[in-house]
């Protein structure tokens, strides 16, 4: 079975983990139990040797379809061929008190809708990355893989038989007959052999559902693009680990930026520098809970800083700080894009970015949320004094650029950002802090940035000082009101953002690069595509500058309908958008759909107006 493209996957989960269903009906990326456990089934990485869970009809005159049950999570591969019609509808139960054991898992519904379809299945779990061996159990209620540190459940009605690591299975379904699956971790004390039958798919199948409906009616938004806005939230609960409330950036790990390239990072783990654009995101839409789940995540790790005050740029879900970044060299790599890496090393980075984003953060949660408390206030107060000592430092920057450390405008910007949300939160609630210095040194920033940060020779705000190279980052600042989205430096900054990247701009054909590569040491080799959240942050900024200019505003709107249709088939994205259309890097990621509900929610406000 060959590489299928990055964008032919759907995504199902229960808030502790997810798996990839690509159209063909395979499961081909799966950590369990938790979105940074290691792989069972990790295809997507390795075709060869990597472990997958196949199912999908014996002929090869099919043609395949995928689309997600309304209004939920729940996945739907159809498959239509001359004898027949099939469907699988995958899920992964959740809202569940039940000690049942298939609750935690996933199911997997195998129908004939029309005529006679022969299926074949082959279940080949591949431990801990590929790395562990595991041995392999028929029972009469279908099989246990076992391997030194985990142990799963495959639960059926049909019979069963091995070949080699897998498990394969053929059986025809006539119309109206169903044969299900479950796959769920054996917990150690329970030597049962659960069988598992119709009737609990069907009720899992149910509730699962009516939580997913219930959940989505929360939403208030309700303007242009719903369904899309939509699909995004639902992407994001997904991402969101349930136990302590953090959002991974991404459910993957090693997918590249560029076939062939080194550009493969994991990214199952949590960003300060989303904070802002998570909490802003839904609150905006609706999602309190969840913003306050997230808030309360921060609030932990504010609570954690180094001796000198500082905060880590990332955690991994549960909140620990180390994520040791390692090579698996036996794993061939997403169409033989090597090296994939588990863990970040860019996790001890220095990026002077992240403060400005927490209290942002912060600032919206006390505004549209939940008044913080004092306590917490007592350690915002030592971050922004951090801020006031380190600002002037040079740093990795937003781009965890691994080329050495520069005077990024970006990474200013946000200390600006740092110390007037400091400000504006101490007046707002009457906190004691240190205005005086605060206000001199957010002030300083200011002309630091218009002085080092504009260009006046190209006219436009640079990636960082004594270059002349653009950064789409700089976008950001018309959206934290570091300037007037109507300013002429804003304005000129836009409109070279928006040449071509020939012409000197960062903009193809409506998408947009976060960075030139030829103009930027980060250290890195090979091509990567254009950054979704930086499309998203350029029609974000073109439509706050089309409130006095309406070509603006319609040109914003333009933009944000091509860039929807750069999603894949059931509303997902990238990372990345290669130059064919297709989907490079992390799939999905939580940070483009934000950028996307937010674009919308602003678009939609201002052409309402």
């Amino acid at each position: 079975m060959p590489y299928q493209p990055i964008e032919n996957y759907g995504l199902i989960g229960n808030m502790r983990t997810t798996a990839l269903v690509g159209m063909n009906g395979s499961i081909d990326w799966l950590c369990f139990p938790h979105f940074d456990s290691p792989s069972i089934f990790a295809s997507i990485l390795d075709d060869q040797n990597g472990g997958r869970f196949s199912i999908a009809p014996s002929s090869y005159r099919v043609t395949n379809k995928q689309y997600y049950w309304p209004d939920t999570n729940v996945l739907v591969t159809r498959f239509l061929s001359p004898e027949g019609v099939g469907r699988i509808i995958d899920f992964m139960p959740v809202g569940f008190r039940s000690n049942d054991a298939h609750c935690n898992g996933l199911i997997r519904r195998v129908q004939a809708i029309r005529g006679t379809m022969a299926f074949r299945i082959i279940c080949r779990p591949a431990f801990n990355y590929a790395r562990d061996a595991h041995k392999t159990i028929i029972t009469q209620h279908g099989t246990v893989f076992e391997s030194s540190t985990l142990a799963i459940r495959l639960g059926t009605s049909i019979p069963l038989k091995q070949e080699g690591d897998s498990i394969i299975a053929e059986f025809t379904l006539k119309e109206g007959e169903e044969v299900d699956f479950s796959l769920q971790e054996v917990q150690p004390d329970s030597q049962e052999d659960l069988a598992f039958s119709e009737y609990q798919a069907e009720e899992l199948f149910k509730q699962t559902v009516d939580y997913w409906r219930r959940w989505l009616s929360k939403c208030t938004y309700t303007g242009r693009w719903r369904e899309t806005v939509y699909r995004s939230a639902l992407v994001l609960k997904l991402l969101t680990y349930e136990p302590t409330g953090a959002i991974v950036a991404a459910p993957t790990c090693s997918l590249p930026e560029g076939i062939g390239g080194e550009r493969n990072w994991d990214y199952r783990y949590t960003w300060i520098r989303d904070a802002a654009f998570t909490i802003y995101g839904l609150l905006r839409i609706g999602f309190t809970e969840e913003a306050a789940q997230f808030m309360q995540w921060l609030e932990a790790r504010c609570h954690e800083l180094s001796p000198e005050g500082s905060l880590q740029i990332m955690y991994g879900i549960d909140g620990r700080h180390t994520l040791t970044e390692e090579s698996l060299d036996h794993l061939d790599g997403y169409k033989g894009s090597k090296p994939v890496r588990v863990g970040n090393g860019a996790y001890n980075q220095l990026q002077l970015d992240i403060y400005g984003e927490l209290m942002d953060s912060v600032y919206l949660y006390n505004k549209y949320g939940t008044p913080i408390s004092y306590d917490l206030w007592k350690h915002l107060r030592r971050l922004i004094n951090w801020v006031c000592d380190n600002w002037q430092r040079t740093d990795e920057g937003v781009w965890e650029v691994r080329g050495g450390q520069q005077h990024f405008v970006y990474s200013k910007l946000m200390c600006w950002v740092a110390l007037d949300r400091g400000i504006r939160l101490a007046d707002k609630r009457s906190f004691p802090a240190d205005r005086d210095r605060w206000l001199k040194i957010r002030d300083m920033i200011y002309e630091e940035i218009m002085t080092k940060g504009w260009d006046a020779k190209e006219q436009t705000f640079v990636q960082r000082y004594g270059s002349p190279s653009l950064d789409a980052a700089n976008l950001m600042m018309p959206l934290v009101f570091f300037v007037s989205p109507t300013d002429p430096r804003m304005l000129k900054t836009l409109d070279a953002t928006n040449r071509s990247p020939e012409d000197g701009g960062l903009t193809s054909n409506g998408l947009v690069y976060r960075y030139n590569i030829a103009d930027t040491q980060d250290g890195l080799a090979g091509e990567e595509g254009t950054f979704n959240i930086c499309t998203f942050w350029l029609v974000e900024a073109m439509t706050r500058a089309g409130k006095i200019d309406r070509a603006r505003l319609d040109d914003a709107r333009l933009l944000f309908e091509q860039m929807l249709g750069y999603a894949n088939h059931v509303g997902l994205y990238a990372e990345e958008t290669g130059h064919h259309g297709e989907a490079l890097g992390n799939f999905p990621q939580a940070f483009t759909h934000l950028a996307l509900i937010s674009a919308a929610f602003n678009l939609d406000r201002e052409l309402g107006k």
